[in-house]
């Protein structure tokens, strides 16, 4: 009974790939040694990034636990990292000035049940939208951003309280360090992988540090991690007391939280893709948006910031050999031993040993090859590349991928509509056919209405949709208004060749005065008369 309840649970913590990664012993040690260098890791990240939003250390530490815990066991892709992020916390730290911690929390319970929401609705298929510019974009400048965040490891608070570059002699010991570290990372696997590179390079440099009493700043310096387990704790908002004050702590949170859980999921689905491409994976959207609404509704009631997927730890998992369910289990239950019972430990450890680490990360996530495939694709794919990366350094991921896409979406309608044209012939009978070629959309469709002579036209002219398609209210009202004129000229136009989705618009529309199902077949082309004056009302 014993033995399959733990091969039920080594399957669940399988990795279905196309390589069908098993937890086996020699994986199980991987995973584990994995998670010991993510959580490692997550500790500064924690912090700094609990010091941005205004709210102490533990809230950031607590939150990279739980929403890690939570997402590693039920998220959508083995092997990826969650937890508290700069992203989120950027957007929190106004509320926190403003109405408290408290607030905080009961917006991370709202952020995850939107989220939550968000995954009932499959609302995450749209990240398909987004072009492979704007993930190139996303990389770049994610991987700029997290190269900056470490800057603040090499500045001190001076006398006035500003932060400014640690003395001249304590500089140099921190580079020294951090080029150990990465000296490391990079050459261990060249010998062996019994131990991930990572952690290595941690523990040699933390070593090197303690024995030689190296004066460096270490982890204690940015602030205390002791702490206990997480308690339970329903934010104290008074939003149940009356319904007035439901609607007006509602009021102050539904915007925070509406804009936390997007830049949450977009970070998170993000990060989902890029993990899948570089581990031959797909699908796991959905679930991966219920996961992290789960995660953050959990976090909040227990003390936590919120968080989402942190591309950095993902990183970091994945080329240290993390594969399963099991890694991020473990990142997030080494990271709460370090909170309860090792933080003395955990102190200790050099900033500049992380530092490395995170200087390797960057150095592996940054799409090197894009300056050369900038010179290689259109010019507006390079200009969507160089502008996302702008923006996610400037302003944050969110707005940078919406900027992409919008950019991306124009981009593309423009070129659909300067490609719409007419290829133009006659019928035995005397009757004029403009072929049209190129999609009839919005962008296409004042140039499709210059594409007809009605003043020098026969009496009965057919439009042949063979090579084009009918796709949205802009196509109807070019349609009806060149049959207008062609009414109001005394002469007939007829519609030839619809596909199955151009007569399902056209007929719904009420504009084809013959309803027949042989013309989207092309069995029989039937001839469509247009039918007048029905979208041309109510202007």
């Amino acid at each position: 009974m014993t033995q399959s309840t733990l091969a039920a649970f080594a399957e669940k913590l399988s990795l279905p790939n196309s390589g069908n990664t098993r937890l086996t012993p020699m994986q199980a040690k991987t995973d584990i040694l994995s998670g010991l260098t993510v959580a490692l890791a997550l500790v500064p990240e924690a912090v700094a990034f609990a010091f941005v939003a205004g709210v102490h250390p533990l809230v950031g530490l607590y939150a990279a636990f739980l929403v890690g815990l939570v997402t590693s066991l039920i998220g959508g892709r083995p092997g990826m990292i969650s937890g508290a992020t700069g992203a989120l916390a950027v957007v929190m730290v106004a509320l926190v000035a403003d109405h408290g911690v408290e607030y905080l929390f009961a917006t991370v319970v709202l952020m995850g049940i939107l989220q939550i929401l968000a995954a009932v609705f499959r609302l995450g298929k749209f990240i398909r939208l987004v072009p492979h510019p704007v993930m190139l974009g996303f990389v770049n400048g994610l991987a700029i951003v997290i190269f900056l965040a470490q800057m603040t490891q090499f500045k001190v608070a001076d006398a006035a309280g500003n932060m400014a570059w640690m003395p001249t002699g304590t500089l140099v010991l921190m580079l020294g360090l951090v080029a150990l570290t990465m000296a490391v990372v990079w050459g261990l696997p060249k010998f062996t992988n019994i131990i991930p590179a990572p952690l290595a390079g941690i523990l040699i440099t933390a070593v090197v540090v303690i024995v030689f009493d190296i004066p460096v700043p270490r982890v204690g310096d940015l602030a205390s991690i002791e702490g206990g387990l997480p308690k339970f704790h329903v934010p104290m908002v008074p939003m149940f007391d009356s319904m007035p004050q439901f609607f007006e702590v509602m009021h102050v949170i539904f915007p925070y939280a509406l804009i936390l859980a997007a830049i949450g999921l977009i970070e998170s689905l993000l990060t989902l893709n890029l993990v899948g491409e570089m581990k031959g994976e797909r699908g796991g959207v959905t679930q991966e948006c219920f996961a992290q609404g789960v995660a953050n509704v959990i976090t909040g009631f227990f003390g936590g910031m919120g968080g989402c997927a942190m591309i950095g730890q993902s990183m970091i998992n994945v080329k240290s050999g993390g594969r399963t369910r099991l890694a991020g289990f473990a990142a997030a239950i080494f990271l709460l031993l370090f909170i309860v019972v090792a933080s003395p430990l955990i102190e200790t450890i050099p900033l500049a040993a992380l530092v490395g680490v995170m200087f390797m990360v960057v150095i592996g996530t940054f799409a090197w090859n894009s300056f050369k495939v900038m010179r290689k694709v259109p010019r507006i794919d390079a200009f969507v590349i160089v502008l996302v990366t702008v923006v996610t350094v400037l302003e944050d991921l969110a707005i940078a991928v919406v900027v992409g896409v919008i950019v991306s979406a124009l981009a593309y309608a423009w070129q659909n509509a300067s490609r719409i044209h007419a290829k133009v012939s006659e019928t035995p009978e005397g009757a004029k056919v403009y072929g049209i070629q190129g999609p009839l959309f919005f962008g296409s469709a004042e140039g499709f209405g210059e594409l007809f002579d009605v003043a020098n036209d026969p009496s009965t002219v057919i439009v042949d949709f063979a090579d084009s398609r009918v796709a949205d209210q802009s196509a109807l009202n070019a349609i009806e208004g060149i049959a207008a004129k062609y009414e109001a000229a005394g002469k007939e136009i007829q519609l030839r060749h619809l596909s199955h989705d151009c007569h399902r618009l056209l007929t719904k529309a009420g504009h084809l005065m013959v309803d027949s199902d042989d013309d989207p077949d092309y069995e029989i082309a039937t001839d469509y008369a247009v039918r007048t004056g029905i979208l041309a009302g109510g202007h």
